[in-house]
């Protein structure tokens, strides 16, 4: 763990495996999503819009070459010597036959200086044909599977319109790893109104599977989202007469976050690696929470919190293995 930080970076995970750094480019792969063409469901997840995490030089408009080109142009300036990573980010980067793709990813890692592939997907959209085909790029090329897990708890990701359970997300995650694919695992906190699991125990969940790394973020209320229409409908009721449901929901204050944080980095096992503490969406599409703070600032403003209070990854990962462990020993006995 990089001894300047109270948890593991993803940085630490990274230079397991570059002697360089590497910067994420992404790209729009022109895929879908079957819970938007209909497979699944339609209109996507309650809290999801592509469009907030979209750079300028990401677009389905230009081919993967040209955005990787791109892309690369934005950062040579800042970073001369710097190779890449083209992150297929939008919507489902596994949901096609497996010739498109193949042809999109082979296209991107013949691009100079692009010496791997960080693939965003869904836990139901992971194919053994598919798998097998990423174990053989993987001899050759680094990859990495971001898999949207989101919650452990299958009463907020119906609530939510995800249509998969966290089943689902186990096998996708078992099966990438016998295969030597690292995943890295996203999760959202602030989700809890819609079910029953702590931060704490969405940490302890996923400390169980065999992820390298996770990606977490706040939930957020989008303009356009399905979210916002039931956000909107909340504030509207709260300001006559309190409406009556278990989707009355608020995003959590900048405060409260850093709390919900701290709690489930101080659960999560120690070797997963942290990608993100927070996510920054576009002022302009952004309904709730407005904190006000950039990321650094916020990473700044955590790392001074967990150090006030004592705090670091994997603090009270031991003791709940122990805990565990008692347990089942407690349940062995037979009188």
């Amino acid at each position: 763990m990089n001894v300047q930080a109270p948890y593991r970076k993803y940085a630490d995970l990274l230079a397991e495996y570059f002697p360089y750094k590497v910067q994420k480019l992404p790209v729009d792969g022109g895929f879908t999503c079957p819970n938007r063409d209909g497979t699944k469901g339609r209109g996507g997840c309650s809290y999801c819009l592509n469009s907030s995490f979209h750079p300028a030089y990401g677009q389905s408009s230009l081919s993967i070459t040209e955005q990787l080109e791109k892309g690369k142009r934005f950062f040579a300036g800042h970073y001369p010597n710097m190779k890449y990573l083209a992150y297929f980010q939008s919507f489902t980067n596994t949901y096609a036959p497996l010739t498109e793709l193949k042809r999109k990813y082979e296209e991107a890692l013949q691009v100079p200086d692009v010496v791997g592939l960080v693939i965003s997907t869904r836990p139901d959209c992971l194919s053994d044909e598919v798998l097998h085909y990423l174990k053989q790029l993987h001899t050759s090329s680094f990859v990495i599977l971001e898999i949207g897990v989101e919650s452990c708890d299958d009463q907020i990701l119906k609530a939510v319109n995800r249509c998969h359970t966290f089943s689902e997300s186990e096998d996708a995650i078992e099966r990438a790893t016998v295969v030597g694919i690292p995943v890295c695992a996203h999760v959202i906190l602030g989700l809890s109104h819609f079910g029953t699991y702590t931060a704490r125990e969405e940490a302890q969940c996923l400390s169980k599977m065999p992820i390298s790394s996770v990606k977490i973020h706040q939930l957020q209320i989008l303009r356009g989202t399905k979210l916002a229409h039931l956000y909107d409908e909340t504030m509207r009721q709260q300001t006559s007469e309190p409406m009556i449901s278990q989707q009355i929901f608020s995003c959590l204050s900048l405060s409260k976050y850093i709390d919900e944080l701290g709690v489930f980095i101080s659960h999560l096992r120690p070797d997963i690696a942290i990608e993100r503490l927070v996510s920054q969406s576009p002022s302009e599409l952004l309904i709730a929470p407005r904190w006000g703070m950039k990321p650094e600032a916020f990473q700044l403003c955590f790392e001074k919190y967990l150090t006030e209070n004592g705090l670091f990854q994997g603090k009270f990962y031991d003791s709940f293995l122990r805990n565990v462990a008692n347990k089942r020993t407690s349940n062995d006995i037979q009188y």
